[in-house]
């Protein structure tokens, strides 16, 4: 019941991460901006998402989990019908931003109530549950989108997210776990002014590389530079304060280091994908966008067959062997997109996104098992924290790269890609070599889910070393041998 209820709410925050691509043509042509400038839209959510997930572990511990879970999902739905009434494209970007200060902490709260509630034996049987809405809300986003811009406005595609709120918020106040406040150390505010400044900066110069003139120039290569600056700053400053705010010692554990590079890389792989997809349909073969979101459906399909048997796979032989055959699946459905033209039928597209989400399926909520499942239930907060930071700024940075790289081979610079008088050849040629771009960000997810762990956690009641448990019953401390 508390994963439902987890996985309801989380719904809201990863819909809303893909909902909006669909309506990407729409808005560009509508507001008169750029590929680049349009991708923002998605992109600001995602930093915005990025830059206040850091605080969930502490809050999490200063005013409860369940306390801070109820905040996060009504200034979601604030920011949700704030965005349905915006009049320019800045207004939106600035909306989206609250929006995603409000859905940052949904998904790792609601995953550190879950996991405290499961025990580190059952965590990827849980993460299966909490993993079908939150992984199927970027999947089924373009299709619910395409629907809403099509047949009632751009606009309904943020205020969807007010029912779902309606329900989702009266259900957590009554079924979640009431946990109260732990006494904890002050908020590393010092951390914060360097991680959430230096991961906007960088993506803001990778985004600019199209429109200032080239990854050379000073207006790009200044704000890359001061992200990786001020990144490096907080890496320092963390690795020598005793509570940041990301804990820094967790990377020692190589199971949680692993999981944390399989997620930055699958972030940009499977974000990049999903922002570029709908544009695809549209562009290069035509689609209204109801058609090129139902286009999608295929992949929440398969996603949907393999989560299930996904988690109870990997508490049985550990995540690494379905992590790997999880990325080759992705990696295999996503080729034929960089292979096609605009005659691919699309039956063998079709065909092509159901493998592409049974490796989705296959390798997310595993590869987070996999840094949950070596950790002691006090670290679970604040592993959350860190590990949703990573795939959020892998998702910023795969859209950014993405969006750069199918602007340079596009003619035009403003209004979307059906608004550009360009052969059709020219276009499905820079769809596929942006394609090949999301191939290697997702094959590259290869070399650090070679160390997540190869067997399974040890359930409770099978542990050693005695320790409480988060059910409180005195057992091992120690998830794996």
């Amino acid at each position: 019941m508390i994963a439902a209820v987890v996985g309801l709410g989380g719904t809201m925050s990863s819909l809303d991460s893909t909902i909006v691509n669909v309506a990407l043509d729409t808005l560009a042509r509508e507001f008169g901006v750029s590929i680049t400038g349009i991708q923002w839209v998605t992109t600001a959510y995602l930093l915005a998402l990025a830059a206040v997930i850091p605080v969930s572990g502490w809050a999490t511990d200063r005013f409860g989990g369940k306390r801070v879970w109820l905040a996060s999902a009504g200034l979601f739905v604030a920011g949700s019908m704030l965005a349905g009434t915006a009049w320019s494209v800045e207004s939106l970007i600035g909306f989206r931003v609250l929006q995603g200060i409000g859905g940052a902490m949904l998904v790792p709260v609601g995953m550190t109530l879950v996991t405290r509630a499961a025990g580190p034996g059952h965590t990827g049987r849980v993460m299966g549950v909490l993993g079908v809405p939150v992984l199927l809300g970027p999947v089924l986003g373009p299709a619910i989108g395409g629907i809403l811009v099509e047949h009632a406005s751009w606009r309904w595609i943020f205020y969807v997210n007010v029912p779902v709120g309606a329900l989702a918020i009266p259900l957590a106040a009554r079924l979640l776990p009431r946990d109260e406040p732990k006494p904890c150390d002050r908020l590393d505010v010092r951390g914060l002014l360097l991680v959430s400044p230096g991961m906007t900066a960088l993506v803001y110069g990778l985004a600019q590389g199209e429109a200032s003139g080239g990854f050379a120039s000073a207006r790009t290569l200044g704000p890359i530079l001061l992200g990786a600056v001020l990144l490096t700053a907080f890496v320092l400053h963390a690795r020598g304060t005793p509570n940041p705010l990301i804990d820094m010692r967790l990377f020692r554990r190589r199971p949680f280091a692993a999981a944390v590079g399989t997620n930055f890389c699958l972030g940009m792989g499977l974000f990049g994908v999903l922002f570029l997809l709908p544009l695809y349909y549209q562009g290069a073969r035509g689609l209204s966008p109801v058609d090129a979101g139902l286009m999608m459906i295929p992949q929440g399909v398969g996603a949907a067959l393999m989560i299930p048997f996904a988690g109870r796979i990997t508490d049985r032989t550990g995540p690494r062997p379905v992590v790997q055959t999880g990325l080759a699946l992705i990696v295999i459905g996503t080729l034929p997109f960089a292979f096609t033209g605009s005659s691919m039928p699309y039956p063998v597209l079709a065909l092509a996104l159901v493998v592409r989400g049974l490796g989705m399926g296959a390798s997310t909520m595993p590869a987070m098992a996999g840094a949950y499942a070596t950790l002691d239930p006090a670290d679970v907060a604040r592993a959350a924290s860190a590990l949703n930071v990573v795939r959020r700024l892998g998702g910023s940075l795969g859209v950014a790269l993405i969006s750069v790289v199918l602007e340079r081979g596009l003619p035009g610079t403003t209004g979307g890609v059906t608004a550009r008088a360009a052969p059709a050849d020219v276009v499905a040629a820079a769809f596929g070599s942006t394609f090949w771009w999301a191939v290697a960000f997702c094959a590259l997810a290869f070399v650090p889910a070679v160390f997540l762990p190869g067997r399974p956690a040890l359930s409770d009641d099978r542990q050693v070393e005695s320790g409480p448990t988060p059910t409180g019953r005195t057992v091992g401390a120690s998830a794996t041998p």
